[in-house]
């Protein structure tokens, strides 16, 4: 048979971690385990507290159920509180919260929702490829705005207000941005804000990573007038250590809630309730709780430096969250080519900065998600394959 896939597929590839974790599989069936230091997945259990919440209400027969679209109110109360309490936000939990299987699921509910064929949105290069993937599914044209280090990893708004934006509907952010672990200062919000006011455009922030290696954690929805202009995505997949548990949330006008609800009600039937329920007992933990978990980050942080370091790589000490980004050596083409040569040499796996867009080729992005000693074995790889000595 002769089926050609739709043409929404017909330029979107498999996404880049899905083809290498199979070349990875391979590698360790063919000798030394590969140490994957790529993936942002926390290895890290989240609060005890929160395994049995989830266990509490597993066990009863009534939990079981198809659930709300919109979630149940306990949880959607926790992330209005958790909104108020961290970021200073005042949230309506029946009106301006969505809770999301997972944040990634939001990026697609959101274009699928505004975006159609002759539409255009602004998405960030270097950053997180899923933006680009759920533009082109959508049908809309993306249109990169680059991101440079001399201007701290921000866009530059003057030169973007000096191009056609008539056809743009919406617009991707992420601060703390990934990959490269830039913060956002609150004038660059109320820029942007100002920004999107004026040329009519929604705002999308993505805001998974506030928590992590950053004691002050900011929300774009904290700016005034942001409720007007924007939307947020937020996860407790970093913050709370439950990736594969999928919980997201979506803040916003009450307006911009019920229009994802008419997509998203046709995508699923609501999240298990226990773990609703265990995300809400998450979203109560005290700053004792990212304080703990932030010191581990540090001190794995200071182990991928001394990997980086081995490797002739320069950073960036004041960047945050979950990764750390890395110019390469000027000897190598690009990082894809020091990606391949680490792992293939050392069998250590470090993520190419240039699958976040062509303004990341020169970089690699190392994960925190890896035990100190896991670390310090991954330099010593690098080490004995270079030749060189690790203090």
């Amino acid at each position: 048979m002769q089926i050609q896939v739709a043409k929404r597929l017909q330029h979107t590839e498999e996404y880049y971690f899905s083809r290498k974790l199979r070349e990875i599989e391979t590698l360790n069936q063919s000798g030394e385990k590969v140490i994957n230091l790529g993936i942002g997945s926390p290895d890290l259990l989240p609060h005890p507290s929160v395994i049995e919440t989830l266990y509490e209400y597993a066990s009863r027969p009534d939990t079981h159920a198809y659930q709300n679209y919109q979630g149940i109110l306990p949880l959607r109360q926790a992330i209005a509180d958790w909104y108020g309490r961290y970021y200073g936000v005042s949230l309506d939990p029946n009106q301006n919260v969505l809770p999301l299987i997972g944040s990634k699921e939001g990026i697609v509910h959101i274009c699928m929702t505004y975006l159609a064929e002759g539409d255009e949105a602004l998405f960030p290069n270097p950053g997180y490829p899923a933006y680009s993937a759920a533009i082109r599914l959508s049908g809309a044209t993306g249109i990169p705005y680059t991101l440079t280090p001399e201007n701290n990893w921000l866009p530059d708004l003057d030169a973007l207000a000096k191009t056609d934006l008539s056809r743009v509907k919406l617009m991707w952010l992420n601060y703390p941005h990934m990959p490269t672990g830039a913060m956002a200062t609150e004038s660059f919000f109320k820029e942007i804000v100002a920004f999107a006011t004026q040329h009519n455009i929604l705002l999308c922030h993505d805001n998974p990573y506030s928590f992590i290696l950053n004691d002050r954690p900011k929300s774009l929805m904290a700016v005034e007038g942001a409720m007007d202009v924007a939307i947020e995505l937020n996860s407790l997949s970093k913050s709370a250590n439950m990736a594969g548990w999928r919980v997201g949330m979506l803040v916003g006008a009450e307006k911009r809630i019920k229009e994802i609800i008419r997509f998203k009600s046709n995508m699923d039937s609501g999240m298990f309730l226990p773990v609703q329920m265990a995300a809400a007992k998450a979203l109560s933990l005290g700053p004792e709780w990212y304080s703990e978990l932030n010191d581990t980050y540090r001190r794995r942080r200071e182990k991928v430096y001394q990997l980086l370091d081995a490797l002739g790589c320069n950073y960036d000490r004041k960047q945050v969250g979950l990764f750390v980004w890395a110019r390469i050596p000027e000897s190598y083409t690009d990082g894809h080519a020091l990606s391949d040569e680490v792992l293939h040499r050392s069998r250590v796996f470090i993520t190419p900065g240039g699958i976040f867009g062509d303004a990341g080729m020169s970089y690699i992005r190392v994960s925190l998600c890896a035990t100190e000693s896991t670390l310090e074995q991954a330099s010593n790889r690098i080490a004995v394959a270079s030749g060189s000595d690790i203090d």
